[in-house]
């Protein structure tokens, strides 16, 4: 069987564990590695592959799996879905998704490609999670309790705020789908602690929630990547009260949303030309192997 084809655009967290992902997958091969820097001081651990600072400088690629930053997805997807190339993301300002949603839409369209937005784990599996819990209990209330633990979308971005030389974003659960943030900071020389607070407070990302920000000397020394969710619906059932179902999970937080990333990569290449959240995609396609093997072993 031909194997996909697959390009990590981003060498980060989510970069290095999403290579780690496709060199375990059986069905995947790594056409190479798009960052900044380019070939220039190259890891010893990308020795094996090909790595370029531009995605166009990859030949015969099927899909591109974007770990960037999310506010530079949606600029990334539009490119590369015009050059011919399926892509998936873990873009997560919840807000946000149903706009790029339909904006990525008329991309695909357009170019006859696929891409799957929002793939991580929340937004993500946990929405596929959270569908399912609806649709057993249709009347009734999910809540949605983060942590504790290491918040990447929220982390980058207050690594881009002004002053800012390294931040760890760690979200508490209160109880109910209400959290609070805690954001270490490491300044650079010369900036005001309330100063990036007040920006740090003021950004989407956190102006809903009770954020509280601290300066560290050196964000390494408090960073864990572990992470965790608790899924609690409560419902009814057709006219049958009192239903109620629980998800719980632990995990470290780049591993597994770059294993998703892998997941729908993979059934990106199976769906129709179009823009997919993770609810719209069969979860059989997230698996190798044909559907038959599939259903015969864990249906």
């Amino acid at each position: 069987m031909k194997k996909i084809r697959a390009a990590v655009v981003g060498y980060g967290n989510i970069g290095r564990y999403a290579i780690e992902a496709l060199e375990a997958a059986p069905d995947f091969e790594i056409v190479g590695i798009v960052r900044r820097q380019g070939n220039e001081n190259k890891p010893l651990e990308l020795t094996p592959y090909e790595v370029v600072n531009d995605i166009t400088k990859l030949k015969d690629v099927d899909v591109a799996i974007l770990a960037l930053p999310t506010r530079l997805c949606p600029e990334q997807a539009e490119k590369i879905v015009a050059m011919g190339i399926n892509t998936v993301d873990s873009f997560d300002i919840h807000t946000s998704i149903l706009d790029y949603r339909t904006r990525q839409m008329e991309h695909c369209k357009k170019a006859g490609r696929v891409s799957v937005i929002s793939a991580g784990w929340d937004p993500g599996s946990d929405s596929i999670v959270r569908v399912l819990m609806q649709s057993l209990a249709p009347k009734g209330l999910t809540y949605t309790n983060f942590g504790p633990g290491m918040s990447m979308g929220h982390s980058v971005c207050v690594r881009g705020k002004k002053g800012v030389k390294d931040a760890l974003s760690v979200t508490i659960p209160l109880g109910e789908g209400i959290h609070r943030r805690m954001v270490y900071v490491e300044l650079e020389d010369g900036a005001k602690l309330e100063n990036v607070t007040a920006e740090i407070k003021a950004d989407p990302y956190f102006a809903h929630d009770e954020t509280h920000v601290f300066a560290v000397a050196n964000v390494k020394d408090v960073q864990d990547m572990g992470h965790g969710v608790n899924l609690v619906r409560k419902g009814v059932s057709g006219k049958t009260p009192n239903q109620r179902m629980e998800f719980n999970m632990s995990i470290n937080n780049p591993a597994l949303t770059a294993q998703v990333l892998v997941n729908v990569a993979r059934a990106s290449m199976r769906l129709q030309p179009g823009c997919y959240t993770m609810p719209e995609i069969p979860v059989i396609d997230m698996l190798p192997g044909t559907r038959e093997d599939i259903v015969a072993t864990l249906v």
